[in-house]
């Protein structure tokens, strides 16, 4: 320890911000004379309501309120409250005032659900520290009604909002982004009960965005989403409802993309990604919502879910507006919807090879293979068209051994047709 101690002051508070919480920060006071006063400047907070054993009623508000005077660090990097049933919304409007001149530069508070049984209000004080953020994340608050109107993020460039009610409803949701002008990654996963009917996000600046809609939504009072955000680089959108899906502009910049929707926005989605170059597809109804006429000029990456009926459809499709795919897997994400009666293919094998086959497929990856009629058929159809098939793996599901013996003995016959260099059987 005395040789630690040596070390000078900026490493020893960067060792101290790697510990896990506040409460072991503090702890070190008791080292000796040289860490007596060093947890004060620790750039790094972290406050877990779970790691405070005692029941002693108020304690860990205490504890909050008085580490958080004594504290002297000018920036704060990282300040997170990890809370529970022991702390409420007066608390958390304290600590705010507290660390108000604090240039807080990354703020998270999270409320554990199973041990609160109600959400705190966020109070109006919380955003006295919003000058400085560059990182917020919420999770199972309330927002404060009206707050977002006079509440200005200039420096915020990551979003978290998770599980959150919004007592202003959508307008709410509008302001509070509309406040955020230099946002450039925004993560929501909402909440059924969260007061807002159509979730805007109209964000010029977003380079990231990971929607996951709120399931059990009653599509019938009007809900939806509508996304403004033509600079997106990555996009995820994981969407249950049957609500109506509005893309405002196309995104000429997106690399990456995660479609999984169940119903039918899928093709609104896909006409405005074109340019993507790794996308992974799960669809629930591949009728009327694959775009006509539009051509993926970039994809090189491409992994589609088969929990549709008609998968092989859309594969074929993507398949024919891919000409520069590299990289193809098939896999099986939802075996609720897997393990549903399919009916025969509705897609016959098309009179042309599409490009991809002839000229770029290198790889091939097929995860959950059953050996079903239409799979095998799929299966001959690439590699006696695949060109420049370099490597195909193939992973079945848990079957009885004298299956899976027959099942490579069928891709072993394929192969041999085929001028692939491995064949790759798991």
């Amino acid at each position: 320890m005395d040789r630690i101690s040596h070390l000078p002051e900026h490493l020893l508070l960067k060792i101290l911000s790697f510990l896990p919480s506040t409460k072991d920060v503090v702890a070190t006071m008791v080292l000796s004379k040289r860490w007596q006063f060093l947890w004060t400047l620790v750039p790094r907070l972290v406050y877990d309501d779970d790691d405070w054993n005692t029941r002693e009623e108020g304690s860990f508000s205490r504890f909050v309120n008085i580490s958080l005077l004594l504290h002297e660090a000018p920036v704060l990097e990282s300040l997170q409250f990890n809370l529970g049933e022991n702390s409420s919304d007066v608390d958390i409007g304290v600590w705010a005032r507290t660390v108000s001149r604090r240039h807080v530069r990354e703020l998270v508070i999270e409320i554990d659900r199973s041990s609160c049984t109600e959400r705190p209000v966020l109070p109006k004080s919380l955003y006295l520290v919003s000058g400085m953020l560059v990182k917020l994340k919420l999770e199972n608050v309330i927002l404060a009604a009206d707050v977002s109107s006079t509440v200005s993020f200039p420096s915020l460039k990551e979003l978290s909002l998770v599980s959150i009610k919004y007592p202003g409803g959508d307008e709410s949701v509008t302001k509070l982004l509309s406040n955020c002008p230099v946002l450039e990654d925004l993560f929501v996963d909402r909440w059924p009960d969260d007061n807002v009917t159509v979730f805007t996000v109209r964000v010029p600046s977003l380079k990231i965005l990971y929607l996951c809609d709120a399931p059990y939504k009653d599509s019938d009072n009007g809900e939806g989403i509508v996304i403004g955000a033509p600079s997106l680089e990555t996009f995820t959108i994981l969407d249950c409802t049957d609500g109506f899906f509005i893309i405002e502009n196309e995104m000429p910049n997106i690399v990456k993309a995660r479609i999984d929707v169940f119903y039918g926005h899928s093709g609104k989605i896909l006409g405005s990604i074109t340019p993507v170059k790794h996308l992974c597809l799960c669809l629930s109804s591949f009728e009327h919502s694959y775009p006509g006429g539009c051509v993926f000029h970039r994809l090189v990456n491409f992994t589609l879910c088969r929990c549709d009926k008609q998968w092989l459809n859309l594969l074929m499709c993507v398949l024919r507006d891919s000409p520069k795919l590299q990289t193809l897997k098939l896999d099986q994400h939802h075996s609720s919807r897997a393990n549903q009666p399919k009916p025969s293919p509705c897609c016959s094998e098309p009179s042309l090879v599409p490009e991809c086959l002839i000229s770029s497929l290198e790889t091939l990856e097929w995860v959950d293979y059953e050996g079903t009629k239409e799979e095998k058929e799929v299966v001959e159809f690439i590699l006696r068209n695949g060109r420049c098939l370099r490597k195909v793996t193939i992973s079945s599901k848990p079957t009885a051994p004298e299956e899976k013996l027959e099942m490579i003995k069928e891709l072993t016959l394929s192969f041999r047709r085929s001028p692939i260099c491995q064949l790759v059987f798991n």
